[in-house]
């Protein structure tokens, strides 16, 4: 379970977050719907400290953090808590030197110390998983758009982390290319993985979150079932959001 509490953040003047309150589930899907600026992806870096809140707590499983302005979290710290999220970023961030099995091998090799038979093992299985087996020689300038991310998705699954974040992990896509990843994703939903993704994709978030968040402004403004925010919510702006993006 992740609980989220009283969650500040600000960029010089900018308070991106407001004392942001909510409880993910431990192997659900949530997903964070809202407008561009509304304070999704700061959220979500939040949880894996690529940003650090100004002040609030955020426990993931057993791991509590709190964070107190003026004050500096220990690195230790920093990176004991970091090790239970996996990251999948919008653009992909692979390594072009390394082949796509390197790139998965790499992290388990420097920070969680397997051996490289090891860490090619997992690779191997990961590659799979993805519907990649094929490719695992090859560099990700030989890849498509769609399969890089899906190495990227493996890459953050072979770090064994609680709990997978996902930044808009289509939005850098052609359109005929987001469907792949997204199966991925729903199959790895139908398996328990823990998963918190910031998306456009409504119908995705329709159909295989357990949990969605509207936020606008700072603040969490609704949170809820699909059936709850998409089909029977009365919120004035969550309606004009939504019939903003399904017109689109």
């Amino acid at each position: 379970m992740i609980t989220i509490e009283k969650l500040y953040k600000k960029f010089d003047d900018l308070e991106v977050l407001k004392g942001i309150d909510v409880t993910l589930e431990k192997g659900k899907t949530a997903v964070i719907i809202g407008p561009s600026g509304s304070g999704k992806t700061t959220l979500l870096r939040c949880l894996n400290l690529l940003e650090i809140p100004d002040s609030g707590k955020i426990t993931l499983g057993t791991k509590k953090i709190e964070f107190i302005p003026s004050t500096k979290l220990k690195t230790r710290e920093m990176m004991t808590f970091r090790k239970q999220t996996g990251m999948v970023f919008q653009g992909y961030n692979l390594f072009p030197h390394l082949t796509a099995i390197e790139n998965i091998m790499e992290g388990q090799i420097v920070v969680l110390k397997r051996s490289k038979e090891e860490a090619r093992k997992k690779a191997l299985t990961l590659l799979e998983k993805v519907g990649l087996k094929d490719r695992g020689d090859m560099y990700p300038h030989q890849l498509s758009g769609g399969q890089q991310q899906r190495i990227g998705i493996a890459r953050a699954m072979a770090m064994d982390p609680e709990v997978l974040l996902f930044d808009e992990p289509t939005s850098a896509l052609d359109p005929e290319l987001v469907g792949e990843v997204l199966k991925v994703m729903k199959d790895l939903a139908k398996e328990g993985m823990t998963m918190v993704i910031v998306t456009h994709e409504m119908k995705f978030a329709h159909d295989v979150a357990d949990q969605v968040i509207f936020m606008d402004q700072g603040i969490v403004m609704e949170n809820g079932t699909p059936d709850e925010v998409f089909d029977h919510s009365n919120n004035p702006r969550l309606l004009q959001f939504l019939n903003k993006v399904i017109a689109r």
